[in-house]
């Protein structure tokens, strides 16, 4: 086989969908956890899977979800005597996941606007009701059914957040919610406190180049690769993104003004901005995710006082409002460079 087929196979695999994907990177304490939890035959009804954006959460959740639905006895020999969640990806409940018309599984996330492909920017509140009919119906089987949010604070707020809650007040029985977050922070504290926890660290350095390099055909030590990886804060997702080249450089650039923080670089700004203008939107998505990363290590860390918490919420909102109007209005990239830093700094003096 030639090179560049190889090449071209490999990252649709990277790219795949987590309900497609079959193999987990890392993350085996947060694995073993679920897996006795679920042994013991008293598993938790919610879990909130909570950690940096792209580092497997979605794919663990699948993978919690797809292991249940595959096994709906806990007591079960072959659940007792396993050592992961990995299910044959030819079992029928494997392939039903795969192909989206699992039965036992609702996956609440953003949708297409009825008008156009793009997705909306919320997952509305007549999304979460149809979580009442479908805890309400019985499972195949004598099973399980699984809702599975993500993220979860995309939910519309109030009333998708709302009716969630609901929910998890009056947890169904042999229902399982598994509800992803980047910022676990933004969620109601009432329904933190009615999931069980689950945090996951982003991957070791190592971790993201092995996986990286297996999904691009490249070797370990391939120099580009290990200057992306080493930016990715533990994201597969993002080492690959930015092996290309020009991410990254945007990502180092960005990353210089974020540590002048609360003083800005008017030179370096409008650089930037001029910067964005001409570039792809995959270099633009960089941008917004050098950012989100800044402020979601703001945001955890010590001391937590809250008066320093509401202006870094107040700009990530800020942040995802301005991303969202530039990208899908196709704005002036600059403009959205200086609403970011100017709430940034605002957040970082306070």
């Amino acid at each position: 086989m030639s090179r560049a087929p190889r090449v071209a196979r490999e990252q649709a695999v990277a790219v795949r969908h987590p309900r497609e994907t079959a193999t987990l990177v890392g993350h085996a304490a947060a694995e073993a956890m679920l897996l006795d939890a679920y042994k013991s035959g008293r598993v938790p009804h919610a879990w909130l899977i909570a950690g940096p954006a792209g580092i497997g959460k979605a794919t663990l959740a699948y993978r919690f979800a797809r292991f249940v639905l595959a096994h709906p006895d806990p007591a079960a020999p072959a659940v007792q005597a396993a050592t992961s969640l990995a299910v044959d990806p030819d079992h029928p409940v494997a392939r039903r996941i795969a192909a989206a018309t699992e039965g036992g599984l609702l996956a609440l996330q953003r949708t297409p606007g009825e008008k156009s492909d793009t997705l909306r920017t919320v997952i509305t509140v007549d999304q979460v009701r149809e979580t009442v009919g479908f805890f309400g119906a019985t499972a195949g089987g004598g099973g399980w059914r699984v809702c599975l949010v993500d993220t979860a604070e995309e939910l519309k707020y109030p009333e998708g957040a709302n009716a969630l809650l609901k929910i998890l007040e009056e947890p169904p029985q042999r229902g399982l919610l598994l509800l992803v977050s980047h910022a676990p922070g933004r969620l109601l504290p009432t329904i933190r406190s009615r999931c069980r926890l689950l945090t996951l660290r982003p991957l070791a350095e190592a971790e993201v180049v092995a996986a990286a390099a297996a999904a691009l055909g490249r070797p370990a030590d391939d120099p580009g690769l290990l200057s992306a990886a080493a930016e990715a804060d533990g994201c597969v997702a993002r080492a690959i993104a930015l092996s290309g080249g020009p991410a990254l450089a945007l990502r180092e650039r960005v990353a210089a003004l974020l540590d002048q923080l609360p003083d800005l670089d008017p030179r370096g700004l409008h650089a930037l901005g001029d910067a964005l203008e001409r570039a792809d939107r995959d270099v633009v998505e960089a941008f917004v995710e050098t950012v989100r990363d800044w402020l979601g290590r703001e945001l955890h860390r010590p001391p937590q006082d809250l008066r320093r918490l509401a202006p870094l919420a107040d700009a990530w909102q800020r942040l995802d409002t301005a991303a969202r109007d530039a990208l899908t209005l196709n704005l002036d990239r600059r403009a959205l460079v200086f609403t970011v830093f100017g709430s940034l700094a605002e957040a970082a003096r306070g």
